[in-house]
Order: C-alpha cells, then sequence, then structure tokens
C-alpha cells in the first residue's frame, strides 16, 4: 500500500508553492538534502516523477499536480479534524462551534454582490471563523479548480448545463440571474452602439441565445471585467448584455433594460468536496448563503 506522511505531504506542498527545493527548506526549516531525499521517496512509493527539476526551480509534473491536489486536500482536511475536535471536547457555551480559517474562492461579482452578507451572518453567529477570500477569474477551471486542487474549501461558481459541477465535487444553485441590457442612460438608440464584453462574462450556456440576436453586434471592446464595462457604458462608450449580480449598485448614468422572458440566464451556485462539504465551518456557510439567496 502507498502511503504518505502529513510531513512529506506538506514537503512536496511547499517545494510546489516556492518553486524550489532550496526555498521550501527554508520554510520548513529542513535543510535541502532533507527536502530531496523527502520528495525522492514520495516519488519512488507513488510510482511517479511529481517535480520536473531545472536551474529555474522545481515545477509540478501533470502527475505532480495530481498529487498536489490530493495532497493539499488530505492536510487540509486534517486541520478541520484538529479543529472539529477541540470544539467538540470544549466545555460550556462554545462547545461544537466551529472556528479556524475558512477559504473561499469566488468570482469577482459574486465576492461584491452575494458574500458579503453571508460572510457578515456567519461571522455574527460563529465568530471563531475567519474566512479568507480569494478572487479568481471564472474563466477555465475557475473557482471549482480552486477546490480541486485543495486551495479553497469552497468556491462561489457559476453552473449550467454545460458547465455543472464536477463530478469530484458537491454543490447547488444558489440564484439563477438574468440577464438585462445595459446602456447609456437617455440613449435613443442603445442598440446601435458599439457592444462591450469581457470574458467572463458568457460561457458556452448562453452561446445559443446570443447566436438568435440579429441585432447584437459581436464584441468590438474587451475589457477586463464587469466593473469596467459598466464604466465605459456610462461614459457613453457602447452597450452590453450583462447578469444580474454584475448590476448591483449600477450608477445612474446607465440604464438597465429587460430582456424579456427569452432573456439568457445563467446560475450561481457553491461547489466543494464531499469530504468538507460536512465540515461545520462549510455547512454554517452554505446554510447563510441559501438564507440570503432565497
Amino acid at each position: 500500500m502507498t502511503e504518505l506522511a502529513p510531513r512529506e505531504l506538506r514537503v512536496l506542498v511547499a517545494v510546489a508553492d516556492t518553486g524550489g527545493f532550496s526555498a521550501a527548506a527554508a520554510v520548513l526549516g529542513m535543510t535541502q538534502s532533507a527536502v530531496s531525499h523527502s520528495v525522492r521517496g514520495s516519488e519512488r512509493r507513488l510510482g511517479a516523477v511529481l517535480f520536473d527539476r531545472g536551474r529555474s526551480g522545481a515545477s509540478p509534473t501533470p502527475a505532480g499536480a495530481v498529487a498536489l491536489a490530493h495532497a493539499r486536500r488530505a492536510l487540509r482536511l486534517l486541520e478541520v479534524m484538529g479543529s472539529e475536535v477541540r470544539a467538540a471536547a470544549g466545555a460550556g457555551a462554545g462547545a461544537g462551534v466551529p472556528a479556524g480559517p475558512l477559504r473561499i474562492a469566488a468570482f469577482r461579482s459574486a465576492a461584491l454582490h452575494l458574500l458579503p452578507r453571508a460572510l457578515g451572518r456567519l461571522t455574527e453567529r460563529h465568530p471563531g471563523i475567519v474566512p479568507e477570500v480569494r478572487i479568481v477569474r471564472e474563466v477555465g477551471r475557475g473557482t471549482a479548480g480552486e477546490v480541486l486542487d485543495g486551495r479553497a474549501d469552497l468556491g462561489i461558481a457559476t453552473l449550467g448545463t454545460t458547465s455543472p459541477v464536477p463530478p469530484e465535487l458537491v454543490g447547488g444553485v444558489l440564484v439563477e440571474e438574468g440577464y438585462a441590457l445595459v446602456h447609456p442612460a437617455g440613449h435613443p438608440a442603445p442598440r446601435s452602439l458599439p457592444l462591450i464584453d469581457w470574458t467572463e462574462n458568457c460561457t458556452s450556456y448562453t452561446r445559443d441565445w446570443w447566436a438568435g440576436q440579429e441585432w447584437l453586434p459581436p464584441a468590438t471592446v474587451r475589457a477586463e471585467d464587469d466593473g469596467t464595462v459598466l464604466s465605459m457604458v456610462g461614459t457613453g462608450f457602447g452597450m452590453a448584455v450583462m447578469p444580474e449580480l454584475s448590476l448591483v449598485g449600477a450608477p445612474p448614468s446607465v440604464e438597465i433594460t429587460d430582456l424579456g422572458p427569452d432573456r439568457p440566464t445563467r446560475s450561481v451556485g457553491y461547489v466543494t468536496t464531499p469530504e468538507l462539504a460536512s465540515s461545520l465551518a462549510v455547512r454554517a456557510l452554505i446554510r447563510e448563503l441559501r438564507a440570503i439567496a432565497g
């Protein structure tokens, strides 16, 4: 049976995070030779080379990336086990209350407009929980990839028929948000304006709607994020089709026009691992997210 001890897992993660054996040794308080010996032993037992070694440092191989995702998730479960056991063993009113860091990955509009209220309610009820939020672009593997790689306990993700919850994760829909036409306030012919878009805006499950709109031209302007799009629309530079979360707190310089019952929509939800889904802190956050979304 192939087994790696937590110490060996920490060495692998440190090498990946620092990009080299010497840097990992400094972080861990070990010698470089001890780090190298540990990695070689892990590679021997796993039967694969985990790092490409070079003058510029060490980078994970494809096999190493898989090993690191498991290592991060295993180490996180050990941390959660420790905090929950301590909470269960505590005395008095604080017994059983979750405590410690809660790592969250969210895309920009969700972090701005969905998470704050949920985190406010969460920390009010459970002051021992310390949320750590990372903003992640919802492209490619997005927030779900952060959870799969063990970098986040829970991700706020866009979910849809062609971007469902990955099979290794569990999750659920929180908000079904519609898209609307956004244009400069008072413009007499907003559909004649250039289209402004950004990479995260529309994934494949809304493409059919976009393709069927003869009035909607190809985007001639690509912005970095939804905040930039709103700013450009507000200055009269163009129009945009944007989801509701991105329009919370839109400035008075823009006007929002409903696209009707056939408008495209997208589902925003949460994803986590099956193991962490039963942890106290993750369960508490999911309850608060559902409460504000409902």
